[in-house]
């Protein structure tokens, strides 16, 4: 298949977006389609190779894995991370495997050739069996990689020309510095395989239309104006379906809500609302968004005022960042997502759990999660509805007769936008070109309409 040059012609590109709102269902199993995404998505685009607290002290790394692709993402001090092909520059064995910490520098282990912490190839053993113009500095060196930090995050590019990481997941950023996600910190982390297209699996937590069918433990009677019996708005009931909502969302979404906050809410049972329906739901949301801000503050935790993020319109329940990853803010604390393809049908999902902790008193470095399949037992009941689904839905698109998955314009809005935006990369586009279109996923996808999406 055809990788387009640096002029920037642009590629015809298979089972294009031809219509916003239909997805043709070879883009979720053909072989050349995700081969092309290989040559022409995924070295372009910035990826969220691993957390900080992975790597918290010099000489600290991580392997990070993407396609036949192996980076080593290294800390070289207090403020500093860079990143490396991982591969030796004598005949291309992996460096490192995992993880784990290098005072001095990396050694391969099969001929012994030696690198320091900044790349720079420090000893080769038998050298002078080697003609000089294979020794020349430029080429023995490690091959570095762009990286950059941000919301506590080590980002890699492949590209040298890519434009800088801010500019790419913008508005995303700045929405989650305002939420100050640089300051949590992991207190769980899972891993699933999952037997679907990586654009599939990620697209299943990108709206919200699917959530009475497939989550109904989720449709709570006294949350809204319009109850469904159809009884009149009663303050308090409104309070007890709050809290049940806030209890699921802790105990099914495996920590979504972040048990402390479900209790600062269960204090607040017996607050006094006013009668009216939106009066008294404006001074719950502020009440709660009050009691825990003081109650993190109170025991040290740095925590934006939340009231403050709401009046800002910053208060977003999701912030995304293309191509694969996801931020999940409730109150003091957030779910985080990360999806990698394995194949045409198979992709790694990984779900941090992510709060805020008194300073000095952080968690120590994370441990890397075993990888559960879709059916196991430990899954959290909503997380698990949902991989039961995609299964099924990944197995359905190979119908003789299903074509093209039919988007909702106002529900699954974002879905279209994402599928578009990839295709401006599968083409080759420029980033100029592309910039706008990450603007317009980069933002909260949950019941957002399809956009106006133009390369020309």
């Amino acid at each position: 298949m055809a990788i387009v040059d640096r002029k920037w012609s642009a590629l015809p590109v298979p089972y294009a977006m031809e219509v916003p709102d239909r997805a043709r269902k070879e883009r979720y199993f053909d072989p050349d389609f995700y081969q092309l995404e290989a040559e022409q998505l995924w070295p372009r685009v910035w990826q969220m190779a691993c957390r900080l607290e992975e790597i918290p002290r010099a000489g600290d790394f991580v392997e990070y894995e993407i396609l036949d692709q192996s980076i080593i993402v290294l800390r070289t001090d207090d403020t500093s991370v860079r990143a490396f092909q991982n591969a030796c520059r004598h005949r291309g064995v992996k460096v490192v495997d995992g993880r784990g910490t290098c005072t001095s520098g990396f050694t391969c282990p099969f001929h012994g050739w030696c690198y320091g912490l900044d790349g720079t190839n420090t000893h080769i053993p038998q050298r002078r069996t080697f003609a000089e113009h294979n020794l020349q500095p430029a080429d023995i060196n490690l091959t570095p990689v762009r990286c950059e930090l941000w919301g506590a995050c080590a980002w890699i590019n492949l590209d040298d020309d890519a434009p800088p990481l801010r500019q790419c997941i913008e508005p995303a950023a700045t929405i989650l510095d305002a939420w100050k996600v640089e300051s949590l910190r992991t207190e769980w982390w899972y891993a699933c395989r999952l037997p679907v297209n990586w654009k599939l699996a990620q697209q299943a937590f990108q709206e919200q239309y699917h959530v009475v069918e497939a989550h109904p433990q989720l449709v709570i009677p006294g949350m809204r104006y319009s109850t469904h019996d159809g009884a009149p708005f009663d303050p308090r009931r409104f309070v007890d379906a709050e809290l049940q909502y806030l209890r699921t969302m802790s105990e099914g979404m495996a920590g979504m809500v972040h048990a402390n906050d479900l209790r600062v809410a269960e204090g607040l049972r017996d607050v006094e609302l006013p009668a009216d329906a939106e009066r008294a739901m404006s001074t719950w949301y502020r009440t709660l968004n009050d009691a825990v801000v003081e109650w993190h503050r109170a025991a040290g935790s740095d925590i934006p005022d939340l009231n403050d993020l709401e009046a800002r319109g910053v208060n977003e329940p999701m912030g995304y960042c293309f191509p694969h990853y996801f931020v999940l803010p409730m109150y003091s604390s957030a779910s985080s997502y990360r999806f990698r393809p394995l194949g045409p049908e198979e992709t790694l999902m990984e779900i941090w759990s992510l709060t805020r902790f008194p300073e000095g008193h952080e968690p120590v470095k994370p441990t890397p999660p075993d990888v559960w399949e879709v059916d196991d037992a430990r899954w959290p009941p909503i997380p698990a509805q949902d991989f039961s689904n995609l299964p099924r839905q990944q197995k359905g698109l190979h119908a003789k007769g299903f074509e093209y998955m039919r988007f909702s314009e106002r529900a699954e809005g974002h879905l279209a936008n994402l599928e578009r935006t990839i295709d401006g990369f599968l083409a080759g586009l420029p980033y100029d070109k592309l910039l706008p279109a990450l603007r317009e996923v980069n933002v909260n996808p949950l019941e957002r309409s399809i956009v106006d999406i133009d390369f020309s």
